[in-house]
């Protein structure tokens, strides 16, 4: 697919997961998961409803044992009475066949399941134990995410992948019979669920690695041979600029090709770290390639040698804080702030011009320049900032300029 049609996406199964579409031509949906104690509800709560005010459409939370799986309809009902309605999903290894046939309250709060094929039984019990989950999610009617994950894979399914491959004429690489055994690890189990009865658009597929090079490889693949719904994420993306760069790079090849309907930055978060990071860096992925709007954009210059002062870099960052802070109250008052843009500048260069462009902009004064900044309304120049209270004035126009854009229905000039 060419760079010139990066919103042709990919053919997919509609899929429901509580009030949230994946698939199907819907907007891509971010999601995370808690690193909290499932069983431990306060904390899972606090956490749950943290990553939904940062923006995540679909929350995973650890159901590992009964203590956690009793817990499940608690935290959906805590929440619930929070006015926060996330779907929480279920994430199943090993027993989880069994927790969800010992508490049937956890298997009916729960929005969808995740299951992992590479870990769901062994041998014999293999087949009885995907079955039951899937039976389960049956007659609950709750979709199911197959997640196959490269550290977990098959092992049996792999074996035979490579004792054919080393059979044949021209084999493949170890890499490449890797990322096949992946792809129908989730193929094949799909299909199995289908026989068994889940309907095909209670079926999401995830194939994760850890290698940006291999999850684009084995999603394209997976495109190419099924219309599932697909999850994609790196697995272990890792800490900080790492993980988001190699998300970023990864899941951007793919959603540029019309691959993935839903998107989870796995980042590992710094000791007591915001767990909600991961969240703004999937928004802000989706948004910076133009495929959906979740705040208003800011536009702010790097600094150079003209801009010595640290004024306009700290007005950036106030005016980035305050659009993360209102944005749950401007969400509900103000429909379409999201699409806002707005512009903080550091010098006459490109300030101006660059503020004439946004909604709202301001050309602060760089290093020499008069102390004047300029405010640019529309295009049009509106007023000029001075003094120690510019952060404060400019903020404040903003919110005059939202309430009066957005809160009336009145669009401006």
């Amino acid at each position: 697919m060419s760079l010139a049609a990066p919103f042709a996406r990919r053919a997919s199964v509609a899929v429901k997961v509580g009030a949230v579409t994946v698939g199907g031509g819907a907007p891509v949906v971010v999601q995370s998961m808690t690193n909290t104690d499932t069983a431990d509800i306060d904390a899972t709560v606090r956490q749950v409803a943290a990553l939904a005010r940062a923006g995540s459409e679909l929350v995973r939370v650890t159901v590992d044992r009964d203590e956690a799986a009793a817990a499940v309809p608690h935290i959906r009902d805590r929440l619930a009475r929070q006015n926060i309605a996330v779907p929480i999903v279920g994430d199943f290894h090993y027993i989880g066949h069994k927790l969800l046939a010992d508490h049937p309250a956890c298997a009916e709060a729960l929005a969808k399941y995740r299951i992992n094929p590479g870990n769901v039984g062994f041998k014999d019990k293999r087949d009885r134990q995907f079955a039951a989950i899937v039976e389960t999610a049956i007659r609950h009617d709750k979709p199911v995410r197959i997640g196959v994950n490269w550290g977990s894979l098959d092992q049996e399914l792999l074996t035979r992948l490579m004792d054919e491959n080393a059979a044949a004429g021209a084999p493949l690489t170890t890499r490449e019979v890797m990322h096949e055994a992946m792809v129908q690890s989730g193929l094949i189990s799909a299909a199995r669920a289908e026989e068994i009865g889940l309907p095909r658009d209670h079926i999401i597929i995830s194939a994760k690695v850890s290698n940006v090079q291999d999850l684009i490889a084995v999603n394209v693949a997976l495109a190419r041979r099924s219309d599932y719904a697909l999850h994609l994420g790196l697995t272990e993306a890792g800490m900080g600029s790492k993980g988001i760069v190699a998300s970023s790079a990864a899941m951007g090849v793919l959603l540029q090709q019309g691959i993935g309907d839903t998107i989870r930055f796995s980042l590992t978060p710094e000791p007591g770290g915001d767990r909600g990071r991961e969240v703004i860096a999937a928004q802000e992925l989706l948004q910076t390639m133009g495929f959906r709007n979740f705040v208003p954009v800011v536009a702010a210059c790097p600094g150079c040698g003209r801009t010595t002062s640290t004024v306009f870099q700290e007005l950036a960052r106030d005016v980035q804080d305050m659009i993360r802070d209102r944005m749950p109250v401007w969400k509900a008052q103000y429909p379409g702030v999201e699409t806002l843009n707005l512009a903080v500048m550091g010098c006459i260069v490109n300030g101006p011009g660059e503020s004439k462009h946004a909604d709202i902009g301001i050309s602060l004064p760089g290093t020499g320049e008069a102390p004047a900044a300029p405010v640019f309304i529309d295009g049009q120049k509106a007023t000029t900032l001075r003094g120690d209270t510019i952060s404060t004035d400019f903020r404040a126009i903003v919110e005059t300029y939202i309430e009066k854009r957005f809160g009336r229905g009145t669009p401006a000039a």
